[in-house]
């Protein structure tokens, strides 16, 4: 069986991409999309493959408007998020709890690493994010959503606009500039406290099916998910996690997309998959093997 997939470069499937893990059952012909994020909007909005990378919060938002697709448990992209938010320190030092009233650039309110940045300054910095006034440079890949925030004149550049001072802070961004520095002061240590905190490392993308796909030939289904898990098992920097790891950072960014109104309701976890898929994700391993001191996160 031949699939119409979307799926990136990314450790985790530099096997299967490359070839050397293959199927007797399915073979993927591998759409052309860069950056691969491209490639979510014909998906959500045409169902344009059969098996598609998908960031998180974009599915949970295609799901709370009945999009015909599924969510499966591999993982193909993690990270720490505090080092994907600038500010312009030439006009003055930028802390998180100074950003009321200000003006903060993201490329969409809808990203995921939008979500998980809000999330944290929401709930571990006390940041009222109503008080912020957002500027966004494109539409969500979700054609329902109600976008409500200012959208940046036609022709203007996230990173541009807060070097010229148009902006006071970017979400979702890094650049090498020199008067544009981290907004978390020390990225590192950071993340350490956040993650000594929550335990949670977090997901970005995962991987999506169709709804078809997977209530007419679920051999197949379970196949991808066996290819997907062979080629990340294959590679040392692809994110592995644990049926609790996994749990623990849905969990999370599945409260602060409801926290944000970017889903109705928070959903338990169980409920992003279907039978099929649901399956698989309790068959995965429950938790890690115990580590010395704090884990290592590979894949970052």
């Amino acid at each position: 069986m031949r699939l119409r997939t979307l799926l990136g470069d990314h450790p985790g499937t530099t096997a299967i991409k490359n070839g050397s893990i293959r199927s007797d059952l399915v073979e993927f012909d591998f759409a052309p999309y860069s950056p691969t994020n491209k490639g979510f909007k014909p998906m959500v909005r045409e169902g344009a493959f059969d098996v598609s990378e998908m960031a998180i919060v974009t599915y949970l938002m295609a799901r709370s408007f009945g999009k015909p697709m599924v969510l499966l448990p591999d993982v193909v992209l993690a990270r720490f998020q505090h080092g994907h938010a600038l500010y312009n320190a030439k006009a003055g030092k930028l802390t998180p709890r100074d950003l009321k009233g200000k003006r903060v650039g993201i490329r969409s309110f809808t990203t995921t690493t939008g979500a998980w940045l809000r999330g944290i300054l929401s709930n571990d910095y006390s940041v009222d994010l109503d008080s912020i006034e957002w500027v966004t440079f494109e539409e969500a890949h979700v054609a329902e959503f109600v976008d409500t925030t200012r959208r940046a004149p036609a022709g203007k550049q996230i990173i541009q606009m807060l070097i010229d001072g148009e902006l006071d802070a970017v979400l979702g961004e890094k650049s090498n500039h020199p008067d544009l520095k981290p907004l978390f002061a020390d990225v590192a240590a950071e993340e350490k406290a956040w993650f000594g905190k929550h335990r949670v490392v977090p997901i970005n993308h995962m991987v999506v099916v169709s709804r078809r796909l997977s209530e007419e030939h679920p051999d197949a289904v379970r196949e991808v998910h066996r290819l997907l898990a062979e080629s990340a098992t294959a590679s040392p920097a692809a994110p592995c996690f644990s049926r609790d790891e996994m749990q623990r950072s849905l969990q999370l960014i599945i409260d602060y997309s409801a926290q944000q109104k970017l889903i109705p309701r928070a959903y338990a976890v169980e409920e992003l998959f279907d039978d099929v898929t649901r399956a698989i994700w309790l068959s995965l391993q429950v938790s890690s093997p115990a580590k010395a001191g704090d884990p290592v996160f590979q894949g970052q």
